[in-house]
């Protein structure tokens, strides 16, 4: 049977009529894990950044799972505000910042296989539910389809490499799994990232997805949480359908990321 190791995080997306003073949506996390493996590792790796992966960095606080094949780190979705428009509603989350340093980065996840046998891995990911507000009388967004996409592989022994399995995710099916990376036996082991878009300045050749965010009046966007200028990935995106009516409130979904040993 395949050791598992589940870890949920929660994306949000706050719709703002121009008439509602701005507020910024609390993150809430949740973990959970069913599985172990036999060969015990450091059991804590830093998370670093993607596209220099020899350089630790603080993106602040995440979930992340335990033992020698575990999830380090990673991303939660941010898409900000935004106004409920007719059509068109496409929308883009925030990239990934930092308490340090380092640039803004597409949002990502870090992988360590600390296993004597480097036996191969997969990582899946499922929208548990429809994005909907705490409030009841507010419908779902019925039909919106979250799209990861752009993703790429970063990490020491490159010859080793996982694969991006998807060139696109578009989880139209709500609670299916869906393939995201794969490592072959004898491959995955030590410390990956999965970065959904890229820096322009980045040397892996990636296309650039993040561009600075700025508000009516071109004035940059100041990130309350990291009190630095926020910038949008167009790599990671929500389209709602036009024929839902979307109400001036808090959405929100979970997602959860699964990461299990080759049988």
């Amino acid at each position: 049977m395949k050791n598992k190791f589940n870890l949920k995080r929660w994306l949000f997306l706050l719709v703002l009529l121009l008439a509602v003073v701005e507020r910024r949506s609390v993150e809430a996390t949740s973990l959970t894990g069913d599985g172990s493996v036999a060969v015990a590792g450091r059991g804590v790796t830093k998370p670093v950044d993607p596209e220099n992966p020899t350089v630790e960095v603080n993106p602040g606080e995440s979930p992340a799972t335990t033992g020698a094949l575990r999830i380090d780190y990673a991303s939660a979705f941010d898409f900000g505000k935004a106004k409920i428009t007719a059509e068109n509603r496409v929308y883009y989350a925030r990239g990934q910042l930092f308490h340090d340093d380092t640039s803004a980065r597409g949002s990502y996840l870090q992988i360590t296989d600390e296993r004597a046998n480097a036996s191969g891995w997969t990582l899946q990911v499922k929208q548990n539910y429809q994005f909907r507000s705490e409030d009841t009388s507010v419908k779902e967004l019925a039909g919106a389809v979250l799209s990861l996409d752009k993703g790429w592989v970063n990490g020491g022994n490159l010859q080793k490499t996982p694969t991006i399995t998807r060139d696109t995710i578009n989880i139209s099916n709500i609670n299916n799994a869906y393939e995201v990376a794969t490592a072959a036996v004898g491959e995955g082991y030590g410390t990956w990232t999965i970065e959904f878009g890229a820096t322009a300045e980045n040397s892996n050749q990636q296309l650039a997805t993040l561009v600075p965010l700025v508000d009516e009046n071109g004035a940059a966007v100041i990130d309350e949480s990291y009190h630095k200028p926020a910038y949008q990935n167009t790599a990671i995106s929500l389209s709602v359908p036009d024929a839902i009516k979307i109400y001036p409130v808090q959405y929100q979904t979970e997602l959860t990321w699964i990461l299990a040993e080759l049988p």
